[in-house]
């Protein structure tokens, strides 16, 4: 019986370490990205990447692409030259 209990404990004892070690790491990660548990949990306190762009779509194929790199024609946005010469679908 003593054999059991003793194995027990050291098993409880594991899992705090394991638990302790995971916590230390994830409070390690919320310092390095400057966030708290708090604001990372909501979703607060995110902002966007300063080098983010606005998006626009293909008149042709509907694909997501930036803006810059947008190869508009009679005031539509394709991904390609190639599809400014398609019908739109």
């Amino acid at each position: 019986m003593s054999r059991l209990l003793f194995w027990l404990a050291l098993a409880v004892l594991v899992v705090f370490a394991i638990r302790a070690k995971i916590q230390a790491a994830r409070a390690r990660a919320d310092r390095a990205n400057g966030a708290d548990g708090a604001n990372r949990a909501n979703g607060a306190g995110r902002t966007p990447l300063e080098s983010s762009e606005a998006m626009t779509s293909c008149a042709h194929c509907g694909l997501y692409f930036p803006v810059s790199e947008a190869v508009r024609a009679d005031g539509l946005d394709y991904c390609c030259p190639a599809h400014v010469r398609l019908p739109a679908p």
